[in-house]
């Protein structure tokens, strides 16, 4: 084992604090346990006193966060950290027996690397769908299956363990958007910088899924993403046509925007991807 590792878990949360609680009794339930269990509140005034008092009971700390979205907070959250690991976690999330155990392992043998986990979605207990491991960021600006696991720049959104140095040097998730596939461009943005991704072998979360809260696509977070990969990742004039000629044909209120995003892909990755 290398010595001096230790595990923060940045937990984001907002209005939900049931769900809050079977995650943290689920965390406590691990034969191995963090180092650390930060939990940032995004909640409305309502729910924050409720959300406080599960974090106090399960020996977390609390935090405010920025209220300003998904990734927002998910920033906020690791640079409240303080451990040599970060863990990003979500409410909704509960965890096999070992799971932690097997994370602990996992960067024990690589430090240096992002390490990630699959994931089963459940709804109403049963499951819907399993993917063994994370997703990383394809041409087209949305996920896709990696293809060595030990290589990648997969990101798993609410389950991926990154070294603490990638925020102490700057490095922040996009958080314009609310939804969509800002978590993968930050995957690969990372990999360019020197982080590969490796998965956690055989570590799943479990994701709860209310029934009928499906998130949709972000078409802008996908055409960002798109041109992230195209013109600065993997760059291809061809590809950036192929793929964003479509996304735009969908969305044509896009295209005003399209400035804009080209703007930001192209501050963000020219300036080392430090925001």
């Amino acid at each position: 084992m290398t010595p001096g590792i230790s595990i923060s878990v940045a937990l984001v949360t907002c209005n939900r604090p049931e769900s809050l609680r079977r995650c943290l009794a689920s965390l406590r339930a691990q034969d191995a346990q963090p180092f650390e269990t930060v939990v940032s509140d995004d909640s409305d005034e309502g729910f924050a006193p409720a959300v406080r008092e599960l974090a106090e009971q399960y020996h977390c700390r609390y935090m405010r966060g920025p209220r300003r979205g998904l990734y927002a907070n998910r920033n906020a959250a690791a640079l409240a950290c303080t451990g040599t690991q970060i863990r990003t976690m979500d409410d909704d999330h509960t965890f096999p027996p070992g799971h932690f155990a097997q994370c602990l392992d996992a960067v024990h043998s690589d430090p240096r690397a992002i390490w990630t986990t699959g994931e089963a979605r459940l709804v109403s207990t049963k499951i819907l769908d399993r993917f063994n491991t994370a997703l990383q960021l394809h041409a087209s600006g949305v996920a896709h299956s990696v293809e060595n696991p030990d290589d990648n720049w997969a990101i798993a959104d609410g389950s991926t363990i990154y070294p603490a140095e990638i925020f102490h040097r700057g490095f922040r998730m996009v958080d314009e958007f609310q939804l969509g596939s800002g978590y993968l461009e930050f995957g690969a943005l990372l990999y360019r910088h020197g982080w590969k991704s490796r998965c956690v072998n055989g570590a799943v979360i479990e994701h709860h899924i209310d029934a009928g809260s499906f998130l949709s696509r972000d078409p802008a977070s996908q055409l960002f993403a798109c041109i992230c990969f195209n013109l600065h990742f993997r760059p291809s004039s061809a590809s950036l046509l192929r793929h964003v000629s479509p996304i735009l044909a969908r969305n044509p209120g896009l295209i005003a925007a399209l400035p804009r995003l080209l703007k930001l892909a192209r501050d963000r990755w020219s300036n080392g991807g430090v925001l």
